[in-house]
């Protein structure tokens, strides 16, 4: 394994952790734990449901096996638990996994639930759904104390309903959970109004004063999770339509992004802050600099409401991560500000670093000053997430 940055720790700002079969069972109420999803066999392959709704394959979401080798391709798609390395689902084997790594801490992101959480539209009635968050943020603030405080969930919150993400928000900050996971698109799914109604503002109120960042991770909505089978044409085979599928859904991102500036959002809230998870950078730029343009072709008056340009809000509260990018990250790091920029290396995801993550990432930040460097591994996310280092 690398040595690379010895003297810095590294906070990993995009990881996964498959969720054990029994997270919910185990927490339920004896009255739920029927309804709560849960793993059973549907023709003939473990499958996650709820309510009789089968929610996705109860795979393991790792490309790691067993024995510490990486899969390349589509093969991992069919593992269960006993093929992946247990550092998926198990914290104390993860941790040593970030020892050997040289990564002292990572933001944790979640598999079956949809990445923003989205998948429990398809669950049951209100009651049901919002026992499933609140057992699921249980569980994570159990892991992030489990892990040392080495391993930070994002909340996921129920989107459904502004006032009861505003209770979650609140209940998971007192739990000392870092930030929440959003999806990105609830008027998909719901009769809620999209992110940029001035009803979400009094989430965006709490997430300011609590210091809880908002996270939006690339497919995190039914909108954008589906990419495997509508980017590629249906003629490639499962590897490129993988391949293609999942370049695609980088800069899914960019539509986010240009909605939350344009929204007003971030005018409203200047102390709210706003990360693109797993997007990568290298698009960032030029798409600032169109949302910039556009700005200045509207009609005389549309766009008083923004006190900057989509440029300066993205400086002023918007974090991007970025991970196996390499050519010329310097010159992107200086357009988007050496502030505003994490790293992450996607582990146990398909595009993830591993097995050498930081010895990947030197060779992209050799012509990087040293002190963007610890920024951009360390000082960013660590002021972030409120990590001691």
């Amino acid at each position: 394994m690398s040595t690379a940055f010895a003297d810095v720790k590294v906070i990993d700002t995009d990881t996964h952790y498959t969720e054990p079969h029994d997270l919910w069972t185990s927490r339920a109420p004896a009255a739920f734990v029927d309804r709560v999803p849960r793993v059973v066999d549907v023709d003939g392959h473990p499958s996650w449901t709820a309510e009789g709704v089968v929610l996705s394959r109860a795979t393991a979401s790792s490309v790691i096996d067993h024995d510490g080798n990486r899969c390349r391709g589509s093969g991992f798609i069919e593992w269960g638990f006993e093929d992946a390395h247990p550092a998926a689902y198990d914290v104390p084997t993860r941790l040593g996994v970030m020892d050997e790594l040289g990564i002292h801490a990572q933001i944790v992101y979640p598999n079956i639930t949809g990445f923003g959480g989205q998948k429990f539209a398809q669950v049951g009635d209100d009651d049901l759904r919002r026992l499933c968050i609140r057992i699921y943020n249980d569980a994570m603030a159990e892991l992030q104390e489990s892990s040392g405080q080495r391993m930070f969930p994002m909340a996921l919150v129920p989107w459904w309903d502004v006032s009861e993400c505003v209770a979650e928000a609140e209940r998971c900050a007192a739990m000392g959970l870092r930030g929440v996971n959003m999806t990105s698109d609830p008027q998909a799914q719901s009769a809620i109004a999209d992110l940029g109604d001035r009803v979400w503002d009094p989430l965006w109120d709490a997430c300011e004063a609590l210091a809880l960042p908002v996270h939006f991770h690339i497919g995190a909505s039914q909108t954008t999770m589906s990419w495997y089978g509508s980017s590629p044409w249906p003629s490639h085979g499962d590897d490129q339509k993988l391949a293609i599928g999942s370049a695609m859904m980088y800069i899914t991102n960019a539509r986010v992004l240009a909605n939350v500036i344009y929204s007003g959002m971030l005018e409203r809230h200047p102390k709210l802050k706003v990360v693109s998870v797993e997007s990568g950078i290298g698009w960032i730029p030029f798409v600032l600099e169109a949302l910039d343009h556009q700005a200045n072709e509207t009609a005389a008056g549309t766009m008083d409401y923004l006190s900057l340009r989509p440029s300066e809000y993205f400086r002023r509260q918007i974090y991007a991560c970025y991970w196996f990018e390499r050519i010329d990250v310097a010159h992107t790091f200086e357009l988007l500000g050496p502030d505003n920029v994490l790293f992450e290396t996607d582990f146990p995801h398909p595009t993830c670093l591993y097995p050498d993550s930081l010895g990947y990432a030197a060779q992209g930040l050799a012509g990087v000053a040293p002190e963007v460097q610890r920024k951009v591994l360390q000082d960013n996310a660590a002021a972030l997430y409120r990590i001691p280092v």
